[in-house]
């Protein structure tokens, strides 16, 4: 009977390390696939980091080229040569107050 309760608790020490080493096997996995996921996720962020500079430079000449299209001399002289403005003499201005 001895012998029986022996073998019985050395099939289950077996077992025990058997379970234990498919834990530390699937923690290892688990680690690799996260360290995978990790590197793939800041990849991508640079990638997206380059694109947002890019971004960031266009917005900047955008503005700029919106700054010199709004200038006043330039909106001026545009009245005068496309739409034939020009300036009222004294005489045509009226000045309406509340």
């Amino acid at each position: 009977m001895s012998k029986t309760v022996a073998d019985h608790s050395k099939i289950v020490r077996i077992s025990l390390v058997a379970l234990l080493g498919l834990a530390v096997l699937g923690s290892a996995l688990a680690v690799v696939y996260a360290k995978f996921q990790s590197r793939s996720l800041f990849a991508e962020l640079q990638a997206l980091r380059k694109v947002q500079d890019k971004m960031d430079v266009e917005w900047g000449q955008l503005q700029l080229e919106q700054s010199t299209w709004a200038t006043h001399g330039r909106v001026e002289s545009a009245a005068r040569k496309r739409l034939g403005m020009v300036l009222p003499e004294p005489h045509q201005v009226v000045v309406v107050r509340p």
